[in-house]
């Protein structure tokens, strides 16, 4: 197993070593699996993307941010075990190219979830301080919390923090408690994962009978899918935010509603559950 331990790391060495200087390019490498996407959610949005790399966060946003017409919400993001933001900038670039202002944590321990508070805590500060090109563009009303493997078990940690609106962990390490979160969760398993077994993060799905949650389980998805071609988790996961943070009715009648678009989705999905909250 040590092999798969160091495999996150590599990956991330190469993805920086490939990264393209510039942010209008690396958004453009957003657009792949957008035939796979419902409704165009995994398609690249129609903003380019801007990267800022901090001591503690890094920021994903809209380009035009300074400029923008609206307020945009908030996405929180945990890495994995010995990952780092750029392991995962496909899927970050492709949320800021859809509106969302992404706070990833540099931390590749991120369990506890301080770094990724410490995300909404800079982008409070940056929306009041007029010097600041996100001066009054950040919607602090709006926040959703993701992570993958550990982070996922942080977004769950991070979810009990009263600012957050909705939770999506995807492949989440077991510890966590989602007793303590009391927004919608949108739990996502691999179906091939050999690192959290799907019925790992059935039993986080199974516990939060008290909030609206659903379990989807990827279809062919290993615990390393979302790194190395995250275009399967890019529709779900942009359609589940948008319906959140941004009240788009059509994202929400992919999970929600007696038309739900993911429980007839068999292409996509091995498994999907939804409890008796989040049938409605």
């Amino acid at each position: 197993m040590l092999w798969r331990k160091l495999l996150v790391p590599v990956t991330a060495l190469l993805l920086l070593l490939t990264a393209s200087a510039g942010a209008g390019a690396a958004a453009a490498s957003t657009g792949a699996g957008a035939e796979a996407a419902a409704a165009g959610y995994g398609a690249r949005g129609p903003y380019a993307a801007a990267v800022e790399v901090g001591v503690v966060t890094t920021l994903y946003y809209p380009r035009d941010i300074a400029t923008s017409d609206r307020r945009h919400p908030v996405i929180v993001w945990g890495n994995g075990t010995f990952a780092f933001p750029v392991v995962y900038r496909d899927l970050l670039l492709h949320w800021a190219s859809q509106g969302f202002i992404v706070a990833a944590a540099n931390t590749p321990l991120s369990n506890l979830g301080i770094s990724m508070r410490a995300g909404i805590d800079l982008l409070t500060r940056r929306n009041a301080d007029p010097g600041s090109a996100f001066h009054d563009r950040v919607d602090l009303e709006h926040i959703g919390v993701s992570g993958h493997s550990q982070g996922g078990a942080a977004a769950i940690v991070v979810g009990a923090d009263p600012r957050i609106d909705t939770i999506l962990p995807i492949q989440p390490g077991p510890l966590a408690n989602i007793n303590a979160v009391r927004v919608p969760a949108l739990l996502l398993a691999g179906q091939k994962d050999s690192i959290v077994f799907p019925f790992l993060v059935k039993a986080f799905y199974n516990a939060a009978d008290h909030i609206p949650a659903i379990y989807g389980e990827l279809r062919g998805a290993d615990h390393f899918t979302v790194v190395g071609d995250p275009s399967p988790f890019a529709a779900p996961t942009t359609a589940w935010f948008k319906a959140h943070l941004m009240g788009d009715q059509t994202a929400r009648a992919e999970f929600f509603g007696a038309g739900c678009g993911i429980c007839t989705d068999s292409g996509t999905w091995s498994d999907v559950r939804r409890n008796g909250l989040a049938t409605r």
